[in-house]
């Protein structure tokens, strides 16, 4: 097998048991364990592997010992990678058996949507998602040669290994994330092509807010099911969420009664909005019962049944309600829904068995189909009492997505509510300075008590201080208390500080010097210079960026073969500007940028996010093998390490980028 698994295992048998980002963490394990006596043993495996979770929580030491002894005849036996694997998943087995289902944790040792042990699919859901995706590209051009799919067959992961498709259906849930220019669609693709498709189509799913953390490039190419599945589940949510604000459906408002509900409600998730609204409707029927997820309080159908007699009574069959047996009135509920056009994306045999995705998706089709609601203007004149904050909004969108793209251990759906406790922004310091957080005083969620909150957030203004963040006037309090401009100062300091650090950390390059705004600067007019052309960069707030000209000759710079000039515009008109903006996007994350901007972002000349936009370009070029397009005279390391700037000018750039 070719790529990184294939070189960490040979075992064939092995190579499916886990993912490239698995086996990655887990070799890292194995060698730090093999370090602290030179070699490592059966007789030590007890006592290492206390580190890793499931095995290490949910069995003791003597547990683990007795297990591997029961197992093994020999505890002075020397122990390979490969042999360290096979223990670890008997172990592994050993306590979920124990604990009664898979994992106490959601994975193995990362925290991932599935279980290292567990790569089944679901077969409801993956006819389900074929449907949908045969619903919705149908038609497209280069699409419909391989369309529609039988769901029957697993000719969906077949035709998703060329990252094609998947690129598509990201286009499909949220319009224009990606240029389509960028996909690579011709007939048959080298493997280099489709590794572009795969690194466009994760950093893309990364920046519209899905999970990946457990997902590499390999995986597509192997047709991992279960992960191509669960990515494939995640972008079709968020389309079908996608009207689940004020913006998309004002007529929401109807579900609060004054302002500050309508605040409230505006920093809910989507989820939680639809079942807000979902009980809205069911208080009118009469349906005495609170919904409270999509699964086990929607097994029996009588919710479905008052919803969709609410909705749509001139489709209701009196039966439905009367009926005992809930099989049965599930598929009455589905006659009713296809009556309205809505019987879509599941059985009656998925409602019985609670199955949440699904659920959730039929839920949200109703929704976007007939969502019953008002559109009184006294109600709606609510929202115009609410300020326009189109910048705060983009800004709040670009950090929520990367710091989910870190993954923490719980989603963030909305960053001045979900870091108020600030537990989330203590584990995205840590991801970013490992080590920098004493755990030993910080206060775990649930916290009930307002003074543990505080406590924790006075713990990440104190650290913010420490890596020199510019925090004047900023307390632990104002985290607590929501406030938006002071949270979205510090998280920017925060990711730009990632950046800088994983620049810094490239020693080979810096030389462990610290890298500074200036030295991005100036090693992106050097990149463009030295390829032959007169663009250039004066600052990261350069009106002259707007035409997108700079990035597209850098980029190219970077890697010659990036940019198709015949597809760029000159950028002199505002769509001009804007279709050189979103190719922009796309062809840095088809190179491997992981990058969190809107095309408004570059055509508006927003200095935070051009920065973070030529500081990852400069970090995928500077990790590529030395020799990738050297040119002759300076090199990138006399750039950086040798930089003629003053400390004066770094400092006032940093100085300039660092506040609000």
């Amino acid at each position: 097998m070719s790529g990184y698994v294939g070189i960490l295992v040979s075992d064939p048998w092995l190579q499916n048991q886990f993912t490239q980002v698995e086996l990655r963490s887990l070799k890292s394990h194995f060698m730090s364990m093999r370090r602290e006596s030179g070699k490592l043993t059966l007789g030590d495996l007890a006592s290492r592997m206390s580190r890793l979770k499931v095995v290490g929580e949910n069995l003791s030491e003597e547990e683990r010992a007795s297990f591997i002894q029961d197992l093994y005849q020999n505890l002075d036996d020397e122990v390979d990678f490969e042999f360290f694997l096979k223990v670890f998943l008997k172990l592994h087995a050993h306590a979920s058996a124990r604990t009664g289902s898979v994992a106490k944790n959601s994975s193995a040792f990362l925290k991932a949507a599935t279980t290292t042990l567990l790569h089944t699919i679901s077969q409801s859901e993956k006819a389900s998602y074929v449907s949908h995706i045969n619903n919705y590209l149908g038609e497209d051009e280069f699409l419909r040669k391989y369309l529609p799919i039988d769901p029957s067959t697993n000719d969906l992961f077949e035709i998703a290994k060329d990252g094609v498709l998947l690129c598509k259906l990201i286009n499909v849930a949220v319009p224009g994330t990606i240029d389509e220019r960028a996909i690579n669609t011709k007939r048959v693709l080298n493997p280099w092509e489709r590794n572009e498709n795969h690194t466009l189509c994760l950093n893309s799913a990364k920046a519209i807010g899905c999970t990946v953390v457990n997902i590499g490039t390999q995986d597509f190419i192997e047709g991992r099911r279960h992960l191509m599945l669960g990515l494939i589940s995640q972008i079709i949510k968020i389309q079908l969420l996608a009207d689940l604000n004020l913006k998309k459906t004002p007529q929401l408002v109807e579900l609060v009664d004054d302002s500050k509900d309508v605040e409230e409600l505006m920093s809910l998730p989507p989820e939680k909005i639809l079942l807000r609204w979902m009980n809205f409707q069911l208080k009118k029927s009469g349906y005495k019962k609170i919904v409270t997820n999509f699964s086990s309080d929607v097994k029996d159908a009588e919710a479905y049944a008052h919803l969709l007699n609410v909705l749509a009574p001139e489709f209701s069959n009196p039966s439905t309600l009367t009926v005992k047996d809930p099989l049965t009135r599930a598929k009455l509920v589905l006659e009713h829904a296809d009556r309205m056009g809505c019987k879509r994306y599941l059985t009656a045999k998925d409602i019985v068995e609670g199955s949440p995705n699904l659920n959730l998706a039929f839920v949200a089709h109703i929704f976007q189909h007939r969502n019953g609601l008002s559109t009184q203007t006294k109600q709606i004149s609510f929202l115009e009492t609410l300020p326009d904050d189109t910048q705060i909004s983009r800004e709040e969108r670009a950090f929520r997505f990367w710091m989910n793209s870190l993954g923490n251990s719980t989603y963030i759906n909305n960053v001045f509510e979900d870091l108020r406790n600030g537990w989330l922004l203590l584990e995205t310091l840590d991801k970013v300075s490992p080590g920098i957080v004493n755990w030993k005083i910080a206060n775990k969620p649930p916290i009930k008590l307002p003074f543990r909150k505080v406590e924790n957030c006075n713990q990440v203004v104190k650290i913010g201080k420490q890596l020199k963040f510019s925090l004047v006037n900023i307390a632990g309090n104002d985290i607590v208390q929501g406030n938006k401009k002071l949270i979205l100062a510090y998280l920017w300091q925060l990711m730009r500080y990632n950046i800088l650090q994983l620049l810094k950390n490239l020693r080979f390059h810096s030389h462990g010097k610290e890298i500074t705004d200036a030295d991005i600067l100036q090693w992106a007019n050097t990149k463009v210079s030295n390829s032959g052309t007169q663009s250039r960069m004066n600052s990261f707030k350069d009106k002259s960026l707007s035409d997108g000209i700079f990035f597209l000759e850098l980029l190219s710079a970077v890697q010659p073969r990036a940019v198709n000039w015949s597809l760029v515009t000159k950028g002199v008109t505002d769509e001009g500007k804007k279709m050189n903006a979103t190719y922009i996007i796309s062809i840095a994350r088809k190179l491997g940028c992981s990058i969190f901007l809107l095309p408004e972002d570059i055509t508006e000349v927003n200095q935070k996010m051009i920065l973070t936009l030529t500081a990852s370009i400069m970090y995928w070029f500077l990790k590529q093998p030395v020799d990738q397009d050297k040119p002759s005279g300076t090199s990138d390391i006399e750039t950086i390490s040798n930089s003629t700037l003053d400390d004066s000018a770094s400092e006032s750039s940093i100085e300039e980028n660092g506040n609000l």
